[in-house]
This record gives structure tokens, C-alpha cells and sequence, in this order.
């Protein structure tokens, strides 16, 4: 395969650089040249071992907000929070219909050097220009840090694969091991987000109740997180489904659970005593989660010759309920929770599913050549009893 060249190198190198994840900040700056800001991801530390800290940023040649820099000698790097992507958005110019000057989205305090701050950034660090190069369309500002705000609380704004995201605190084996030290043993339980709070908390609770009860930390999320605590030794064991389990992992079946049909109350289909994938073709379909239930759920009806016509998905067991709930379709599902209400107050039945569609199976899964120790073993004895294994 010959190196790409040309065009066809940069779009390569963008769609590569998508994938790097970077904080959101929104850059200003003040003086006789004006106020102006910009937002951006590109932003470095360079060395904390100067006189004083130093970083960097870049900016688009295009963009006023350089020539004001150059001229005012300052800037500051606001890092927003997780919760601050309207600011991002209103510096990026998608409001610019919406706002006469871009500075209305939010509140602001001067730094030392007079550029604007966010009032309540996450991080907000006060430069001088020590230096600036123009390098292909963008400069390269090297700025000397003078004074630095950081917030008490809060998370990053994420960017990555031309999304925002925030910022998950992923716990490894010696982070783990070390908070154990401090805290005292505790065992790390991973759960799947759907069923795990339909069947966790009645385990814990028996648990709780014995003689010598055990202190847990759960760890919740998709199959593939879930997966990846096990193998990474950041969870003791794990309650998951049986699709795609690797081969480093050790996994007992626990329950098999079976697909029904959800529909809102006055759904035309829910007079119906059972349904089969012929009565679902001509309705819409909300669609639990982008993984691995959505394509056991969609594959049930296919493989019966129907195909299904998602009008939404989502990865929210309570908001696929909820959309059901306000007659928007119908879903599929195998978790059965108590409550025959969505969060918003609509009422809901459930019918079973006259289809030819293996079960769901819930696992008990831990990592392969690992011995459970005794809380680990216990847990495992109070999920035994609670499936009702050894009757």
C-alpha cells in the first residue's frame, strides 16, 4: 500500500486527529487591540520548569482573535466544564444569530493582564506572549503563565471524534489497590446499566443483613465497559450478558431471561394476549441501546423475516420506557422492572413475544485464573441463592 500524499494525507491525518481527545477552552484576550475570544482545542502545557509555567495554543489564521493576541501581548485559557458547551458553541460562532456579542452567553471577571475569564471555568490560566509562529494556516502562541484560577469542583469538556464528552474517572488496578489500603477492603461488583437495578440492590440488601456485611463500590455500564473492568482487575466480579465474552473471562449462568413486547396502555397491539414479529412490522420501534442489545433485540425481528422500523434509540432503559410510554412505539425488551409506570406517569403493559428468540442470559463473570476471594465468594453464594441455583 503506497504513503498517501496530498489531500488525501490530510484527511487522513484529520480523521486521525479526531480521535485524540482534548479539553474545550474558549481563549480571550484585552487591550488596545479590542476584546475577542475564540474556541479551541488545540492547547498544551510546555513546560512547568521555566520561570514561570508556560503553554501553548493555536489559532486559526482567520481568525481576528490572532491579531488581537499579537497586538495585546495576552490571552487567557478558559477550560470549561462539562456543563459549559454553550460557551464553546457561542465562541465557535453557532450563535451568532442569537447573540449581538458572543460575551452575553456567560459572566466574566478580569485577570491580572485584563483578559476576560469565565466566571466559574474549570481551570482559567492568565498569559503573556513570549513568543508566536505562524506554522501552515494556524499561529502558535508560547505564553508565560502570570496567574491561574481553578474551580473547586467539576469536570473537563471533552472533545473528541467531532463530539463533546465528558470526562469518566476509570479506576486501574493499582489506583484501586491504593484507595483499599486507605479505606479498608472493599469489593467491586460491575453491573450491565439495564438489569443490574433491578437485581443488585435486593442481593446487596441480603448481603447488608449478615452477620459479617461486605462494603461495595459498584461499577456500572455497557457490556464493553463492564468487560473491561473485569479484565483490567478493576472489578471483582461481574453481572453481564453471555454475548461476546472473551476468552480471559470465566462467566456462570445465573438467569435466562426471556424477550417481551413494552407498548403504552392504549396501544392498539396491547389487546392483544401475545404478539408475534408479523403484528410489529407496521409500527414503529424504539430501540434500547447502540450495544449489545440493540442488535439482539433488531435481530429477533429479522431473523423472523421482519425488518424493523427504529424511529429512536437510545442507551437509557427509562427513556426507551418513556418514549414508549408517550405512544411513540413499541420496544422489545428482557428486563422486567416492577413498575408498570415510565418516569413520567404513563402507564405501561408488557406481552409476551410469540417469536423463535434465544433468551438473554445474565452471567456471573470473573476474570479467568482469578480466585474469588471470601467476599467475592460470598457474594457469589448470595447470587446462587438468590437465582435459586442449588434447590
Amino acid at each position: 500500500m503506497g504513503h498517501a500524499t496530498g489531500a488525501a494525507l490530510r484527511e487522513r491525518f484529520l480523521g486521525g486527529m479526531s480521535h485524540a481527545a482534548a479539553t474545550v477552552n474558549v481563549v480571550t484576550t484585552d487591550g488596545r487591540a479590542g476584546r475577542g475570544g475564540v474556541t479551541v482545542s488545540a492547547m498544551s502545557s510546555v513546560s512547568a520548569d521555566t520561570p514561570r509555567p508556560t503553554l501553548l495554543i493555536c489559532i486559526h489564521q482567520q481568525s481576528p482573535v490572532a491579531r488581537q493576541i499579537i497586538d495585546n501581548g495576552v490571552f487567557c485559557v478558559n477550560i470549561l466544564k462539562d456543563d459549559q458547551a454553550y460557551i464553546s458553541d457561542a465562541f465557535a460562532g453557532r450563535f451568532r444569530d442569537q447573540l449581538a456579542d458572543k460575551f452575553d452567553c456567560c459572566d466574566w471577571a478580569p485577570m491580572r493582564s485584563g483578559a476576560p475569564r469565565v466566571r466559574d471555568p474549570l481551570v482559567g490560566f492568565d498569559c503573556h506572549v513570549i513568543s508566536s509562529d505562524r506554522v501552515g494556516t494556524h499561529h502558535v502562541f508560547f505564553g508565560e503563565v502570570d496567574d491561574i484560577f481553578i474551580a473547586e469542583g467539576g469536570s473537563p469538556l471533552i472533545y473528541a471524534r467531532r463530539a463533546y464528552g465528558a470526562a469518566t474517572r476509570i479506576e486501574t488496578p493499582a489506583t484501586v489497590a491504593a484507595g483499599q489500603e486507605a479505606e479498608g477492603r472493599v469489593l467491586r461488583v460491575g453491573c450491565f446499566h439495564t438489569f443490574g437495578p433491578v437485581l443488585l440492590p435486593d442481593i446487596i440488601r441480603r448481603m447488608a443483613r449478615a452477620e459479617e456485611p461486605a462494603r461495595i463500590a459498584l461499577i456500572e455500564g455497557d457490556q464493553r465497559r463492564v468487560q473491561e473492568a473485569v479484565m483490567a482487575g478493576e472489578a471483582d466480579l461481574a453481572l453481564l450478558y453471555d454475548a461476546g465474552l472473551p476468552e480471559g473471562i470465566e462467566a456462570m449462568e445465573l438467569a435466562r431471561l426471556e424477550p417481551y413486547v413494552l407498548l403504552a396502555q392504549d396501544h392498539p397491539l396491547a389487546e392483544l394476549p401475545e404478539i408475534t414479529p408479523r403484528d410489529l412490522a407496521k409500527h414503529p420501534m424504539i430501540l434500547l441501546g447502540a450495544t449489545q442489545g440493540g442488535d439482539y433485540f433488531t435481530s429477533i425481528l429479522e431473523e423472523a423475516g421482519v425488518r424493523p422500523h427504529v424511529a429512536y434509540r437510545s442507551s437509557s432503559f427509562e427513556m426507551v420506557r418513556g418514549l414508549v410510554g408517550q405512544g411513540l412505539g413499541y420496544a422489545i425488551l428482557s428486563t422486567r422492572p416492577a413498575a408498570t409506570m415510565s418516569y413520567d406517569g404513563h402507564l405501561l403493559v408488557t406481552r409476551p413475544l410469540r417469536a423463535a428468540a434465544r433468551p438473554n442470559r445474565v452471567m456471573l463473570a470473573t476474570r479467568r485464573g482469578v480466585v474469588p476471594g471470601p467476599q467475592a465468594a460470598r457474594f457469589i453464594r448470595y447470587c446462587r441463592d438468590y437465582f435459586h441455583l442449588d434447590e
